[in-house]
């Protein structure tokens, strides 16, 4: 707990030789949140009068008895010209090229964390230089927060800065919120600004704050459970005091979520969903935004039951059941996923060096459900129906988001198994007719059940006319095993 309160003092940043201060993440060089009314906020003497200046409006407020105050901009039209926000009491604070446009949230832990270029301990993001020597992106704007528990001394963190390859390299910018922004900024012409607050190696629990957990009754108590960890500060409710708090309520349109790969180390099945539900409703409520976007990946295939070193030995199961979770998790309005299983490699490093396609996807989502492009194809296949026929071999599948549905590498569908009543799983071939596909398989003469990327390292080949790969998917609701019992 004093690490949090060290790094909550550290971005708060209230200082002892003026009476007026902000939150860093109020600076030079920001995005505010066209559209919508701006919160500004800080510290000041208790009763203090401060006038916000911006564009053509004038707000004033008062510092209340602990000395906080806020106050909001009526909304703000898009403006890629550079202007100054100025904030009065007994000091006076001058933030220069302020741009108003589109803000986005950027969370999770190490494959979002992982930057345009070389991380130490991982392979480099695909195609980074050729990469940096195009980013020059003005009206894009990056705000990166602390690396570590522990702060790093930076000129480049905790400040405002246009994208180029210099601020880049120098904040160890996330690439999958790099690409995100810059097609946004591309697509939209408007100024974008990304905050990025991640943490490898974390649990979603540390990412929620106390109440979250009280929210669901399936997640009572789980507040209090110590876990494994790697560093300090990452346990239940910490992340969220130390790396979500310092930012509210700094105006943006929406969230992304990179995240799991540790609880799915803890062999988490569904539990997953209801901790992400609660997630979301709680960041949306101290943004005080119930409709918020919020947009997350399904995790990349990856070896996990291969790894012998770790508390659990897990499953081949095991991250299915965990997508299986995460695709559940979408049933809250508003949010979103985009399917990876095609962007993993080998399967054998859990951090994919391709980041430029995960955030062209994310751009997808948001291009299409937060700001209407209906025109551009969004999600991949995904389940919607099994016809299950009296008698036959076959059974057939119907998808949403179907159009054009092809084989990526126009070879056989891979990926389809498919039981009998007996539970018991064959490799099944798969035909595409019309919106959907014809499953069977001469071992299975009483077909019930289809599953569809059910293992830890599918990558199959079905995508629609936009390129997208299909959701992994079944149709049974048989027990699935998670973790490898432990011999005596």
């Amino acid at each position: 707990m004093k690490l949090i309160t060290f790094f909550l003092l550290l971005l708060s940043a209230v200082t002892l030789d003026a009476a007026v201060s902000c939150p860093p993440v109020f600076g030079d060089h920001m995005v505010l949140q066209r559209d919508r009314p701006v919160a500004i906020r800080g510290e000041a003497s208790a009763g203090e009068l401060i006038r916000i200046l911006f564009a053509d409006q004038s707000v004033t407020t008062v510092a209340d008895a602990a000395g906080h105050w806020m106050a909001k901009l009526a909304p703000l039209a898009a403006n890629a010209t550079p202007q100054t926000l100025t904030i009065r009491g007994e000091n006076e604070l001058v933030f220069t090229d302020v741009l108003v446009g589109e803000v986005w949230f950027c969370s999770g832990q190490s494959n979002m964390e992982k930057q345009l270029g070389p991380r130490r301990g991982q392979k480099p993001t695909d195609d980074y230089e050729a990469e940096l020597a195009r980013s020059d992106t003005p009206l894009l704007r990056l705000y990166q927060g602390l690396h570590a528990i522990k702060p790093k001394s930076s000129e480049s963190l905790l400040r405002w800065l246009p994208c180029n390859a210099g601020n880049l390299t120098d904040t160890e910018f996330s690439a999958a919120a790099y690409y995100f922004g810059r097609e946004l900024q591309r697509e939209l012409g408007v100024p974008v600004g990304l905050i990025n607050s991640s943490f490898g190696g974390t649990r979603i629990e540390a990412w929620m704050p106390r109440e979250a957990f009280a929210s669901d009754p399936l997640l009572k108590g789980m507040e209090s459970v110590e876990y494994d960890h790697w560093v300090p500060g990452v346990q239940a409710t910490e992340l969220y005091q130390s790396r979500i708090l310092p930012y509210v309520p700094f105006t943006l349109r929406g969230f992304l979520w990179y995240q799991g790969e540790t609880n799915v180390m803890n062999a988490e099945g569904m539990i997953y969903a209801a901790k992400q539900r609660a997630l979301v409703a709680a960041w949306r409520q101290a943004w005080g935004d119930p409709t918020a976007p919020f947009y997350y990946a399904l995790l990349a295939p990856f070896a996990y039951s291969h790894q012998k070193k770790w508390a659990k030995q897990l499953t081949p199961e095991t991250l299915p059941a965990f997508w299986e979770a995460q695709v559940a998790a979408s049933d809250v309005g508003h949010t979103g996923f985009i399917v990876i299983t095609d962007l993993a490699g080998s399967g054998k490093d859990i951090h994919p060096t391709n980041k430029r396609d995960v955030g062209l996807r994310f751009a997808r989502l948001a291009l299409a459900d937060t700001y209407g492009r209906t025109a551009m194809a969004a999600y991949g296949p995904q389940f919607l129906r099994l016809h299950r026929p009296w008698f036959g071999r076959n059974l057939s599948i119907t998808f949403r988001h179907a159009e054009g549905l092809r084989s990526r590498d126009n070879q056989p569908l891979t990926g389809f198994t498919i039981a009998g009543a007996d539970q018991r799983f064959y490799p099944a071939t798969a035909v595409i007719k019309n919106h959907g596909v014809i499953v069977s398989s001469p071992e299975v003469p009483h077909p019930v059940a289809v599953r569809f990327a059910w293992d830890e390292l599918a990558m199959p080949n079905l995508v629609n006319g936009a390129g997208l790969p299909a959701v992994p998917f079944r149709t049974d609701d048989w027990p699935v095993t998670l973790e490898v019992p432990k011999t005596p």
